[in-house]
Parts: structure tokens; C-alpha cells; sequence
């Protein structure tokens, strides 16, 4: 197991919070970390593992387990489906910016819009990241895992994934475990081959976040480049010496409620329908039939709603902290919760209560915690 010294992990999340762990190891290639999990896993003892450090809260009290960090990198270029497409099978402990980099110099399309992005690949299909209406759900052709319960490696399609607004069933929920445990080995892509000539911007979100309008046409270079720009101007963007990097991105996910609740929130709430879905089955006992059917399933839509909108319009503005407080939300965007130096975990979690009771009060929702919380409970 390739161990090296324990330090904080307040020093390797972007939160910068974090106790030190019993044990720390780092996983240059998948055999190495499918080795050290499957020694971890044996012994029965505490575990998570870590990519960028940038989508996780975690408790400053020491943790008594092992925490292992992923560091395999690489590319490797796949035929696509077809000759307008290519396939890349990423290593888990890719820099995900950096693969976003990559395939616009290549002239691939398809997550683009997703420039700036902290963390690594292999964490990337976990909570389905996505920027401006593309998600990499729509990309996304398989990862390659290891199973806790059966400690096996095996190639699963994306459509076994579970795949959702900012989920997975890999993913552990507010409150839950997860359906699957199980950590990605490298995750394969397919994208268009696009060149670096311009071209219409499908998606409505994308344009409108960048100005554009339906017409007009850019190239990937410009997409990657003013994406950037809009997520620096935002604090989204790593800066060792802005404190309104020091987070975990948004840290609360954009609200899905259904069609009739949207409707009782204030017109002026941004509100973005999704796809509809059909209601579930339901099965009536035969004690409870009555002789009449009950009409078939009828469709559904449900609704995204701005988090960072329903915050500020709860009353909290950019900047808010409490006195004395080292944690505040971003002066730039409401949806980040910021260590504006030396804030303790708990000071960050009693922001993030907060932020819950007042959205909760005032609109009748509970925002949902976005990053992985460790030793934390909100």
C-alpha cells in the first residue's frame, strides 16, 4: 500500500476543513487503488476516498480510518460510434479542468461548458457535475469500477448509473448511504469531433449565461474561454488568494420541486422545467377497489429552481456571516459558502443550518447540501 505521512485534510480540500486522518495513501494507477481498497475493505476499518478535495465537507475531529487519494492520470482515444464521434477513456485522478482543456484543443465537443470545474474525473459521474445545461450525463458512454461488497472490477454502462440532477447511485445523499458503494476506476466519454471552427450553441442556458444569441456562432476556444471568465467573476474558479475560492463550490444544489409547487413561488424565481416523467405505478388493494379505475399515469414535470436566488431572497445577501464568524457566503454568489480563514467546521455548518431554516421559513423547501459531507451533519 503506497502510505505516505498523514497531514491535515483541512490542507487538501478546497473548504479547508478537515482533521488528520489515521492514515493516508496515495493510488498512482487503478491497480494500486483497487489494491489499497480491497486491503482497506478487508480490514474492515473507515474509509473515503479523495480526488481535487473540492465536492467534500469534512469534520475537523481526527479520522480514524484511511483516506486515499487518488492520483492516476491519462487519456487514452477511442473509435466513437460513428465517424463524427471519439471515445477517451479518462484515469479517475485526472484533473477534470484539465481534460476540458484537452478536448477543446482538440476540437472535441460536449463538456465545453463545463470549463472550471474543480475536481477529477473519476468523481466527475458520481454527482453528474454540469455548467450551463450540459451535464456529463450526456457524454458519459461507461466507467470502470471496483465493488465494496464483491471487491471485483467491472465495466458498467452509464445507464446503470442511476444518473440525475446532480446524482447517482454511487453518490451518498443528505441524510443516506449509497445505493452502490463502489469507486470509479476511469470513466469513458464520447464526443463530436467539432474542429476549432464556429458554430450555433444549442442550448438555450449556455447562451443566455453568455450572451449570445441563437444565431450567433463561436468556436470551443471562445465557449472555454468566456465560461471561464463567467465563473471567475463568480469566485468559482480556484484562487489561492481569493477567499471566495475557499469553498466547496456551490453548496447548495439547485431546487427540483415539482410543477404545482414551482407555481406557488414568486414569478420572479428563475425556474427551468425538466424533462417530465411518468408517475409510478400504483397498486390499489383489493380491499380498497372500488370498481373504478383510477385514470392512467399522466406526465409529470418537474422544475429546477434557483438555490442562490431563493437565498437571497430569504434575506441573506453576499457576504453575510455572523459575528465573529470565519465562515460567510461569497461575496460574489450566495450559493458558495466560504472559509474566509481559519473558519472551523462547525462554524461552516452552522452558516449552512442557517441558510436551510431561512430558505425554509421563507419558501417552505429544505435546500439539499451538495458536496459529500464527512463527520458532518447539518
Amino acid at each position: 500500500m503506497p502510505e505516505v505521512a498523514p497531514i491535515p485534510l483541512s490542507r487538501l480540500t478546497t473548504l479547508r476543513t478537515g482533521g488528520e486522518p489515521a492514515r493516508l495513501v496515495d493510488a498512482h494507477s487503478a491497480d494500486e487503488l483497487v489494491a489499497t481498497l480491497r486491503e482497506v475493505w478487508a480490514e474492515g476499518e473507515p474509509w473515503f476516498v479523495l480526488g481535487g478535495g473540492s465536492n467534500i465537507f469534512v469534520d475537523d475531529e481526527p479520522f480514524d480510518g484511511t483516506v486515499i487519494r487518488v492520483r492516476s492520470t491519462g487519456i487514452e482515444e477511442l473509435p466513437g460510434s460513428h465517424d463524427a464521434a471519439v471515445r477517451l477513456r479518462v484515469q479517475a485522478g485526472h484533473d477534470w479542468d484539465a481534460l476540458v482543456a484537452e478536448t477543446v484543443e482538440r476540437g472535441f465537443a460536449g463538456i465545453e461548458a463545463m470549463s472550471g470545474i474543480p475536481g477529477t474525473v473519476g468523481a466527475a459521474p458520481v454527482q453528474n457535475i454540469g455548467a450551463y445545461g450540459q451535464e456529463i450525463e450526456q457524454t458519459l458512454v461507461e466507467v470502470e469500477l471496483v465493488d465494496e461488497a464483491s471487491g471485483e472490477v467491472s465495466v458498467v454502462p452509464a445507464s446503470d448509473l442511476g444518473l440525475g440532477f446532480r446524482t447517482s447511485v454511487l453518490k451518498q445523499h443528505y441524510g443516506s448511504t449509497p445505493q452502490r458503494s463502489a469507486v470509479i476506476l476511469s470513466v469513458t466519454l464520447e464526443l463530436a469531433r467539432v474542429g476549432d471552427g464556429e458554430r450555433p450553441i444549442a442550448g438555450e442556458q449556455l447562451r443566455s449565461a453568455l450572451g449570445l444569441d441563437a444565431a450567433d456562432t463561436v468556436s470551443l476556444r471562445w465557449i472555454r474561454d468566456h465560461v471561464l471568465a463567467t465563473r471567475s467573476r463568480k469566485g468559482m474558479v480556484l484562487d489561492a488568494e481569493d477567499p471566495d475560492t475557499w469553498s466547496a463550490g456551490s453548496f447548495f444544489q439547485n431546487a427540483v420541486v415539482s410543477e404545482a409547487f414551482a407555481r406557488t413561488l414568486p414569478a420572479a424565481c428563475p425556474k427551468w422545467p425538466m424533462s417530465p416523467e411518468l408517475d409510478p405505478v400504483r397498486v390499489i388493494p383489493l380491499a380498497a377497489f372500488d370498481g373504478i379505475l383510477p385514470p392512467p399515469p399522466v406526465e409529470q414535470r418537474e422544475v429546477k429552481v434557483s438555490a442562490a436566488w431563493l437565498i437571497e431572497n430569504a434575506g441573506l445577501s453576499r457576504g453575510f456571516r455572523f459575528p465573529r464568524s470565519r465562515a460567510g457566503l461569497s461575496t460574489k454568489h450566495t450559493l458558495a459558502l466560504t472559509n474566509r480563514g481559519e473558519a472551523t467546521a462547525a462554524e461552516i455548518a452552522e452558516l449552512a443550518r442557517f441558510v436551510q431554516s431561512r430558505v425554509a421559513s421563507e419558501f417552505g423547501l429544505v435546500l439539499q447540501p451538495e458536496p459529500v459531507l464527512v463527520g458532518v451533519e447539518l
